[in-house]
């Protein structure tokens, strides 16, 4: 068997992990790092905080807090025209996705002079990319441990950069920074995770036994974590689960991509601003009936770890089905595509744009065309 798994080469995961960060640093010799995130974060306090613990240890950071849900690329080149007026050494991610999507690529276009045009798709990138952290404060992307960038173009097209260059130097985890999200942040980005390992677990081209082992335990962790995460949001053992899981499929997802759930959400986030994870959520029950005609015996492997009631139960692929629709329901997730503003007429062309993301369609273990792209958002609406 051929396999080639690759991964970040650090991870620091336990509650209170933050307090590592200045150690970190020091061991990749960054002096001023440039802090990346969202407005939503630093207006409640944590990148300041991490600003004055930084200070003291005579490490002194720069902040962007502009980055966008859905990124578009002026984000990066934002951060790019910061980094060097600050004469950064060292890029910090903190944040979900976006903010981390943002960072790697921040990483590379701070000491690379290239047109980003050349660098999507796969295994584009050139030389090299400075020191690179990346802090999650979600429990959904994986983001931390993938190389992978994803940016919303000006003509609302997401398109990806997928680089093993762009795989952080250490990835910190910790859990008490997620604590405190909104429930229905903690459902979609959970559903998210739990996504990244189902379409890790029956990828068609790059299926693996390490991709495999690391997507049934992220099931296992975070199909019997979710509920008490969003019901309980203070739970730190519930978080600290979600945060593991997480990280344990953006890991199988690296080497075992996603696929359809992915290219079918992509163009609901990018045309009409739906967050990333209800996206997956709203197409995800029925690429799993679409999918079941080829891989049933793979979603029966998985069901009882994505849905602890299951257990002892048969494992058939109706059971399994239903399970993640109840699931759905049970989190208050909105689950048609007309609950989150689209119409009947913009399904056509969700799925010509669906269809556009080749990158992700060639890993679904059933071909997807565009009348069954079509079909896919009609039973989603």
């Amino acid at each position: 068997m051929s396999l080639n798994f690759q991964t970040v080469p650090l991870v620091e995961s336990g509650l209170g992990k933050i307090s590592i960060l200045s150690d970190i640093c020091n061991k990749l010799n960054i002096k001023k790092p440039l802090i990346i995130t969202d407005q939503g974060l630093f207006k409640l306090g944590f990148v300041e905080k991490i600003e004055k613990n930084l200070t003291i240890k005579n490490i002194f950071p720069s902040v962007y807090n502009k980055v966008q849900a859905d990124p578009p690329e002026s984000n990066i080149f934002e951060a790019v025209d910061l980094y060097k007026n600050h004469k950064a050494d060292g890029v910090i991610g903190f944040g979900g996705g976006s903010s981390m999507d943002v960072a790697k690529a921040v990483s590379y276009f701070s000491i690379n002079n290239i047109n980003i045009e050349e660098c999507y798709g796969v295994n584009n990138l050139k030389n090299n990319r400075c020191p690179l952290i990346q802090i999650p404060t979600t429990a959904g992307t994986g983001s931390e441990v993938t190389p992978i960038a994803i940016f919303t173009l000006a003509n609302e097209q997401k398109m990806g950069i997928v680089d093993p260059l762009l795989y952080a130097d250490c990835a910190i985890l910790d859990a008490e920074l997620t604590i405190g999200l909104p429930k229905n942040i903690t459902a979609y980005s959970g559903i998210d995770a739990m996504v990244h390992a189902i379409e890790a677990y029956t990828t068609k081209i790059k299926k693996n036994p390490l991709s495999d082992a690391l997507a049934k335990k992220a099931l296992s962790l975070l199909g019997s974590n979710i509920k008490q995460a969003v019901n309980n949001p203070e739970n730190k053992k519930a978080r600290e689960c979600m945060l593991l899981g997480s990280m344990l499929a953006g890991m199988a997802f690296a080497n075992a991509p996603c696929a359809a759930v992915h290219a079918l959400a992509y163009p609901i986030g990018a045309k009409f601003h739906v967050p990333h994870g209800l996206s997956n959520s709203l197409v995800l029950p029925e690429v799993l009936k679409f999918n079941s005609k080829s891989v049933a015996n793979l979603y029966c492997e998985i069901a009882s770890d994505c849905l602890p009631d299951l257990e002892g139960k048969k494992n058939n692929i109706d059971n399994f089905i239903s399970g993640i629709e109840q699931l759905i329901i049970d989190l208050k997730i909105p689950r048609k595509l007309k609950d989150v503003g689209i119409n009947q007429k913009d399904i056509k062309m969700l799925a010509e744009d669906a269809l556009k993301q080749q990158r992700l369609l060639i890993n679904n273990p059933r071909n997807v065309n565009i009348e069954d792209a079509i079909a896919i958002y009609q039973s989603a609406f």
